[in-house]
This record gives structure tokens, C-alpha cells and sequence, in this order.
């Protein structure tokens, strides 16, 4: 096999700083008594600029999405629904009819008790259009909502949709009240009116939000936090500097070079968990030349993938095979990542009608710059095969205007969905919405669409194994690293644990032990 030698971050990312750090533990969840009181200052890198759960888009908008509102279900760390504002739900057998049953005795933040009605005014709202949500396609199928008594909630779906209960744990899917949805949403910009752990009591987006305990919250033991202040620090150097001052408790996230800087520092730990989040090479399918799949193939053989992790991840993550669903998700089929093969990539670039190599531009936008980094690094990778890849970067919105979901080579970036079926039908369906690669394959789409209809575990973790296959030998996307999730934390705030998929806290069960 003809390899390359390995790359050197110090050749290949001039200026990077070096990470590769050691996989630093979780806090146990409760590894002593909960104490109750206190105030947490949590540090988000960007403005919550809205208010309304239902237009959340953003992780600090998420984070307070959560604290404030509830939602039917969650997720857990093992991306199974748990119960949150329903304690139980079942379907008929064809997968087409979804039942919950509603926690009772629940009031929302006005002090008006959570009925039925208010999930069914919420989901009415999620699916119309003129709300913008989000959620109105990542909920599922749903057809209609209807109460079927007080604390009863029937859910009719498009088709049979198995991970329903997952869906309806997504970001969006806060409950509101259906007075305040019947007056009009705008109220939802200056007030939250969930039925969620903590309360607002101030709202500066660009600066501060300040939250407090719910009394009336329905768990009696939670939250064990007074209180909660979200502080925007929009430049990471700072937010970090404010941790390991002791001027905030709590970072969300991390970069790479930034949580190097946790590593030995007093009062501070960096936590970091494995996740599904990926940066994807989007090669266009329906043009030339990666309309040739040996084109396509060409290139990923020329990824020294454990390189790349090193490179563009700083050691921060796991190889990718190319597929978007690894090992943090159920559905996950163990493919064995390609080797770097230059022989190889130059003899499939030859048969494509390439023998003396390829000229390309590949984007990347600014934001972060770990796209930056991993389009270097595929540059000088694959230049050996004969790739000539121009790398292009521009500003963050210039790129979201101009390239994303237009051009036919740039670097993507998505964080982990809850389910095998939330990435596939976002991304690689031929229907998905944001299908950037253009790569239409029905054997791929109805292993997907019958994964959806069966209830079976086994037989769906076959059907997905099927799908993952298809794609790994026609590589619409280059998928070479997943990134760990890294946060950083002060050693006295207990009880809180980095989810894989990014938009799950759960504040409320986080304390505060000694300094």
C-alpha cells in the first residue's frame, strides 16, 4: 500500500496550538449529598436573542428553552425518550397513533395548571408555518394533535414513525399555554410561561439573563440552585480567562486550543464526551467530476483519518468512516474506516478520466475554524494523488448566503440528532432538506423510510446497517473525524454532565459543593 508519511501539525497548521490531551473523567452525578442554594454563573458564547422556545435556534437559546419551559419528553444520555411533562405513552401496532398520558397536578409559571389542550394549541403552533419553527420538521410525521380528556394527549402521524417519543424530546417541543398561544405569540418575546425548573426574572440577551428556582416545579427535590445567570462572552479567550478567574462557574463549550489551558489550572476541570458531531467534506453529486463515485473514492483515500483527528481536532476526537451515525448513536454499524491509499486514489482518478489529476476550489467558512483546519489538512493530504484543492474561506455569513446548500465542494458542520433517522432524513434522504451533496439513492431511501415504520430494534439495526453500507461505498460526503464536546467547569458545581448530543443541561440537578 502506497501511505503517505505522516503530517505534522507543526508543517501543516503553522500557528495551531497543540492539543491531544488526555480524556478527562465526568462529574458523577451525585456523588455526595445535593445541597441546596446558591447561584451558578453558566457562560454562553453567543446572545439568546429569543425568548419564544418555539424559534429557538441556538444552543444558549436551547439552554434556556430547557431551564424554563418543559417538553412531553427528553432525551437521555443513552438517546432513549425519558418522561418529562408525560409519564408514560404507547401506540397502536402500526405505529400510526401515539398516546400520552400527562403528569397531573403541573402549573405553569402564571400559576394555570397544564392541561391537554395546552400540548395541542403548543404542536398546532410548532406545525404552522407562520411561527417558523424549527421543530415543525424535526418532530416527526404528525399529522394532527387532539386531547382526548384533561391529561391525555393522542398524536395521529403522516405514517408509521417509530421514534416518535424521541422526536417530541426535540429542542422546539416546549409546552406553552393555549391562552397565551390564542392571544398571540409575541407576548413569548419579553415573558417565558413554561412550566420548566426556574422562572425569568430579567432578560438583557446581549449581556445577561438572570433566572430563579420554581417553587411549583414538579420534581418537590428540584432545582437545588437558587438562582442562575447566563453571561454572554462572545469571544472564547475571554470566557475562558472569566472560569479560571472564578468570575463564572460554568463554560459550555470549549475550543480545543482553550481547554488545553484548563489542564492543571486550580479549582478547574475541563470535561469533554464523545459525541456525533462532525465536519463533512460536501462534494456535489449531481456534477461533474464527483459525479463519478471513483472520484469521490479517489479522495477519501487520500485521509490519513487518524492524522486528522490530530489536525483538525487536536486530538479531540474519534476517526469517521465517512457515515454520520457513529458510535454515539444506537443504530451505529461498526464500518472500518479507509486507510490512506495514494496508489489507489491515483488509479481511480485515471479510470474517472483524470490521469493527470484534478483542479478544485473547496470553501470553508471562518466559523469555527476547525473547517479551516480540516480543509488544510485535506489539501496536503490529498495533493499526492494528484488533488489540486484550492482552499477558499469567507466570512460566516457570506457563506451561509452564498455557498451552504449551493456549492458543489465545502466544508459542512452538524451536531448530533437524537436518532439514525433524525441525521438521514436531514441530510442524505433524497427528500432531507438540507440534502448538500445532492446524492439521490432509493435502495438508501427506503431502507430509511422502512427503518422508520418497524418498531422491532433488531430489524431496524439491520435495515440501518444496510443503509450505512450503501453510503460508505458511495461516499457522498467525506465524514473523516467526529469532535469530542468539551466544556469547561469549576470543581465546587456538581451534578452536571456533557451530553453527547449538545442540547441537553439539565441545571436542574446541578449543585454547588464547597469553593
Amino acid at each position: 500500500m502506497d501511505r503517505p508519511a505522516p503530517l505534522s501539525r507543526r508543517n501543516l497548521l503553522a500557528g495551531t496550538a497543540a492539543g491531544g490531551l488526555a480524556l478527562v473523567g465526568l462529574h458523577g452525578a451525585h456523588a455526595q449529598t445535593a445541597r441546596r442554594g446558591g447561584t451558578l454563573r453558566i457562560s454562553v458564547e453567543q446572545a439568546p436573542s429569543k425568548l419564544n422556545p418555539l424559534q429557538h435556534r441556538v444552543g444558549p437559546e436551547y439552554l434556556l428553552g430547557e431551564m424554563l419551559y418543559s417538553g412531553l419528553t427528553r432525551l437521555g444520555p443513552d438517546m432513549a425518550a425519558q418522561p418529562d411533562l408525560a409519564t408514560s405513552w404507547s401506540s397502536n401496532p402500526e405505529l400510526t397513533e401515539w398516546t400520552f398520558r400527562l403528569r397531573p397536578q403541573v402549573a405553569f409559571h402564571d400559576g394555570s395548571a397544564l392541561t391537554a389542550q395546552d400540548v395541542v394549541a403548543t404542536f398546532q403552533a410548532i406545525l404552522d408555518p407562520a411561527t417558523g419553527s424549527p421543530g415543525r420538521s424535526n418532530i416527526g410525521p404528525v399529522d394532527s394533535v387532539t386531547a382526548v380528556d384533561p391529561l391525555t394527549v393522542l398524536f395521529r402521524l403522516k405514517g408509521a414513525y417509530a421514534d416518535l417519543p424521541v422526536a417530541l424530546a426535540y429542542t422546539n417541543a416546549r409546552i406553552i399555554p393555549a391562552a397565551v398561544l390564542k392571544g398571540g405569540m409575541a407576548r413569548l418575546d419579553r415573558e417565558a410561561l413554561g412550566t420548566g425548573p426556574f422562572r425569568l426574572v430579567s432578560y438583557e440577551p446581549s449581556r445577561l439573563t438572570v433566572l430563579e428556582r420554581n417553587p411549583d416545579y414538579y420534581h418537590p427535590e428540584r432545582p437545588y440552585l437558587d438562582r442562575v445567570e447566563v453571561q454572554v462572552f462572545p469571544d472564547a479567550t475571554a470566557r475562558t480567562a472569566a472560569l479560571l478567574a472564578g468570575d463564572s462557574d460554568l463554560m459550555l463549550s470549549a475550543a480545543p486550543t482553550d481547554f488545553a489551558r484548563m489542564e492543571g489550572a486550580p479549582g478547574v476541570k475541563g470535561l469533554r464526551t464523545p459525541s456525533g458531531q462532525f465536519l463533512n467534506v460536501i462534494m456535489g453529486c449531481n456534477q461533474k467530476p464527483f459525479d463519478d463515485v471513483r472520484v469521490r473514492r479517489a479522495l477519501a483515500l487520500t485521509i490519513d483519518r487518524e492524522a486528522m483527528v490530530e489536525l483538525a481536532a487536536e486530538g479531540l476526537g474519534t476517526v469517521g468512516a465517512d457515515t454520520p451515525v457513529n458510535a454515539a448513536y444506537r443504530f451505529n454499524t461498526a464500518l472500518p474506516p479507509r486507510e490512506a491509499n495514494i496508489a489507489e486514489a491515483k488509479k481511480l482518478l485515471a479510470e474517472a478520466g483524470y490521469p493527470r489529476g484534478l483542479e478544485l476550489t473547496l470553501v470553508a467558512s471562518d466559523r469555527p475554524n476547525t473547517r479551516a483546519q480540516l480543509g488544510v489538512a485535506l489539501r496536503e493530504m490529498a495533493k499526492p494523488a494528484g488533488f489540486n484543492i484550492n482552499l477558499q474561506t469567507m466570512a460566516h455569513a457570506t457563506f451561509l448566503d452564498q455557498v451552504w446548500l449551493k456549492g458543489p465542494f465545502y466544508i459542512g458542520l452538524y451536531n448530533m440528532q437524537p436518532t439514525t433517522d433524525g441525521i438521514f432524513s436531514l441530510l442524505y434522504a433524497s427528500s432531507a432538506p438540507w440534502n448538500e451533496s445532492k446524492w439521490n439513492n432509493a435502495s438508501f431511501d427506503k431502507l430509511v423510510e422502512d427503518a422508520r415504520r418497524t418498531a422491532d430494534d433488531a430489524r431496524r439495526r439491520e435495515l440501518y446497517a444496510r443503509a450505512q453500507k450503501i453510503m460508505y461505498d458511495e461516499v457522498p460526503t467525506l465524514i473523516p473525524v467526529f469532535f469530542d464536546l468539551l466544556a469547561g467547569i469549576r470543581t465546587r458545581v456538581q451534578g452536571f454532565n456533557l451530553h453527547p448530543r449538545g442540547a441537553v443541561y439539565r441545571i436542574e440537578e446541578v449543585w454547588l459543593g464547597g469553593a
